[in-house]
């Protein structure tokens, strides 16, 4: 065979010969070889592995939060956030307390008997070799999932997602798979992690070829793809199959929502750049050692009495968001929530507590859209207030995490809504996340590494 119509991708592909033109498939950018991180069966099989744990573990997790939020504020109609209105002011500050006084502790145990085990998945892919922690990871998921169903302003998905991560590292080593596969593999497991647990598996898949490895490339693209459905798909043993917001109304697109999306994307990456910064200080100046023993009861307490007067701060803030989406709320309460969401996200995790980002993030994005909509409907009346929250929530995320085309893919499956508005969605967000990235370029991931000693 001649040398120039040979095929030189690595690892070959199963015909050795180029089409007659002599030109290379590998010219097509996405389709490279794979390099360290080899797609053999070996990887595969522990893909499988990881993609079953993963969807378990979300159940699991999701097991643990929805129990606690029944035992702590009951059962009965409504969301979680009805039921904390409908608990009183003592009821509400005495389910925070506690949840400090159990979980400080707890949290300050566990680091103590596991020194040096590694349990934060984003460290371990961009700058570890993918291993984790299996067990501090576990129990630190755990304390974090017990947190947020007693009211604390964390979000749901950093367990889910950092089992996701533990069960790639422990099926890598399993099938000893060199350290580029365990890096993607433990991706892969992250992003499906919190695909499981949303019902949102090309949203995940987005997340960890965007976001954790930076790459649109196939190798990536493709382990990301079957990772996320197969652990969405396990995880509906326990979850449902639906969106997690659901009756989001399907807006229509007006010169209003594009005209606004214009306008609200600079002020929405300002505010985000603002955020990551915050949430950098907290992260790098947290309370440790026997502090942070008893940081989460200060913390959490206060937040129980704000919690009198704004109960929807409890928790992670997906009710929140989803009144905004179906155009609940009025304008000042709205703009107290916008403000006070961050706030006492950032407080809760300088107590030293350990939990995600996504979705505080997400509904402080949905608040903004709603009360800047509604203010904005006086000026040009005509669309409803949702369709703000919507593009509000993603040009937030879109901004925070610093993955543009994840943050509104997730907000489109996570509503099952949205797609007339997909130019001001696009644009706002694009606007969002240009500017957060010009004006610093950290996202709330990248923010809270550690330092380097």
């Amino acid at each position: 065979m001649l040398p120039h119509l040979r095929r030189v991708r690595t690892p070959p592909p199963l015909l050795s010969r180029r089409l007659p033109s002599g030109r290379g498939a590998t010219e097509q950018p996405n389709n490279t070889g794979e390099g360290d991180a080899a797609l053999t069966v070996r990887f595969w099989v522990a893909l499988v592995i990881t993609a079953v744990a993963t969807g378990l573990f979300g159940d699991l997790m999701m097991v643990v939060l929805f129990n606690v939020e029944h035992l702590v504020f009951g059962t009965g109609p409504g969301d979680y956030q009805s039921h904390v209105e409908r608990a009183s002011a003592l009821h509400r500050v005495a389910s925070l307390a506690v949840a400090g006084a159990i979980t400080g502790p707890a949290w300050y145990l566990l680091r103590r008997w596991t020194p040096g085990e590694h349990s934060e998945v984003d460290e371990a892919i961009w700058a570890g070799d993918g291993r984790l922690s299996a067990r501090r990871s576990l129990l630190t998921g755990l304390i974090s999932e017990v947190a947020i169903g007693m009211g604390a302003s964390i979000g749901r998905e950093a367990a889910p997602k950092l089992m996701g991560g533990v069960s790639g590292s422990v099926a890598s080593g399993w099938l000893g798979l060199n350290t580029a596969q365990r890096r993607l593999l433990v991706a892969c497991g992250a992003g499906a992690g919190l695909a499981a647990v949303y019902n949102v598996p090309l949203g995940g898949a987005l997340f960890t070829a965007e976001l954790l490895m930076g790459s649109m490339a196939l190798p990536v693209v493709l382990p990301a793809v079957a990772t996320a459905w197969i652990a969405t798909a396990v995880a509906w043993i326990y979850l449902p199959q639906h969106a997690t917001y659901l009756n989001v109304p399907a807006f229509h697109f007006t010169g209003s929502v594009l005209t606004w999306a214009l306008l609200a994307g600079p002020v929405i990456g300002l505010l985000a750049s603002g955020y990551i910064r915050l949430i950098g200080w907290v992260s790098h100046h947290r309370l440790t050692g026997a502090m942070a023993a008893a940081g989460p009861l200060l913390a959490f307490s206060i937040l129980g009495v704000i919690g009198i007067a704004y109960p929807a701060l409890f928790g992670n803030g997906k009710d929140m968001a989803h009144r905004a989406f179906l155009g609940q709320g009025t304008l000042l309460a709205l703009a107290a929530l916008f403000a006070l969401k961050p706030l006492v996200t950032a407080l809760c995790l300088g107590s030293g507590a350990s939990g995600g980002l996504f979705t505080p993030f997400l509904s402080t994005g949905a608040v903004f859209g709603a009360f800047t909509g509604i203010a904005w409907s006086m000026l040009w009346p005509g669309s409803p207030v949702g369709a703000f929250a919507l593009i509000g929530a993603a040009a937030m995320l879109g901004a925070s995490i610093q993955a543009p085309l994840a943050g509104l893919v997730l907000v489109l499956e996570l509503t099952h809504s949205g797609f007339e508005l997909m130019v001001p969605i696009m644009a706002a967000t694009f606007v969002a996340a240009a500017i957060a990235r010009h004006i610093d370029g950290y996202s709330i991931y990248s923010a809270r590494l550690p330092a380097r000693h």
